[in-house]
């Protein structure tokens, strides 16, 4: 029963987005470790009962066939923004002090909509985190001349000196493991050292690095590093967060939106720049358990009365 418990609570996290799972795609979110016979009699109890549906090669809590023809159309249109994400991970690995670019969002999930930014994952070299941003927001500007700006989405930057996430739960585990590597190889591999703790969550996920490419030489990425990589680009670093800081602060305060309806707010630190966790995150967290202890009690209660 635990086993089915977790798959129920694997389905029931994926539902909140509306994506049905492949089998495998269960296997690897699921929140125990079981042997392959447990799992797959399991699934099979669970499906035949009609707690979980199933449509083709997709299981899902919703009995909605509707909801498969619209992961398969997003998984399509995820292909073809990949490649695009494959081009800007290059073009950003060229600015000072990136030593990492990956895809992560819904992207890193393999769904896209019309509507899909391309939301990008980013490593820094020690201390020069808020340097680092500051030329990508300048550029990501230029962007919107040319209504280019949604394949530029860099929300999440970390820097070297602290890889390891802050927040442990099943939310930034599904989306560390699902980060999808393009640029800096080197740097993805100490991430996921710092972030072992996943496994606690998805004990059955690798992580994967395979897809990341290394980071060439650029030369003037090269002379503004040699320039920069000293106390005065440390100071510059630091005022740049103070300033960045400030600013988003005046955002939140006023109730600023961003394009999905969701507060503005930021996280910034010397060492992490981050949308501010207790808006969506949260939110969602909460979603998820409601979720997970309504079905979960349910299943429990039909299982209890066939006994």
């Amino acid at each position: 029963m635990y086993t089915k418990s977790n798959i129920l609570s694997t389905l029931a996290y994926f539902d909140l987005f509306n994506y049905p799972l492949t089998q495998r795609e269960i296997w690897l979110f699921l929140q125990n470790t079981c042997n392959t016979k447990e799992f797959n009699a399991a699934l099979s109890d669970l499906t035949q009962k009609a707690i979980v549906n199933k449509f083709g090669e997709l299981y899902s809590l919703q009995n909605e066939p509707s909801i498969t023809s619209h992961r398969i159309e997003g998984n399509k249109k995820a292909a073809a923004l990949i490649k695009t994400a494959k081009k800007v991970s290059r073009l950003l690995a060229k600015f000072p002090f990136v030593r990492a670019v990956g895809i992560s969002g819904s992207l890193s999930k393999n769904f896209a909509d019309d509507e899909s930014d391309i939301d990008l994952f980013i490593i820094t070299a020690e201390n020069k985190l808020w340097v680092t941003r500051t030329f990508m927001h300048f550029f990501k500007k230029i962007t919107f001349l040319f209504n280019r700006q949604h394949f530029f989405c860099m929300n999440y930057y970390i820097d070297e000196k602290e890889l390891e996430i802050e927040e442990k739960n099943i939310y930034t585990a599904t989306e560390l493991v699902t980060v999808i590597p393009m640029q800096g190889e080197t740097a993805f591999k100490n991430f996921y050292t710092a972030n072992s703790w996943s496994k606690s969550f998805l004990p059955n996920h690798f992580l994967r690095v395979s897809s990341s490419e290394n980071i060439k030489f650029f030369l003037p990425k090269y002379i503004i590093e040699k320039t920069l990589n000293n106390r005065f680009g440390n100071w510059l670093d630091d005022c740049l967060m103070k300033i960045t800081a400030a600013r988003w602060a005046k955002k939140t305060s006023a109730n600023k939106k961003n394009n999905r309806g969701v507060t503005m707010s930021m996280i910034a630190k010397k060492h992490l720049a981050k949308p501010d966790p207790v808006f969506f995150q949260s939110n969602l967290l909460n979603r998820y358990s409601e979720k997970v202890s309504q079905i979960v009690k349910q299943y429990e209660s039909d299982y209890a009365e066939v006994k």
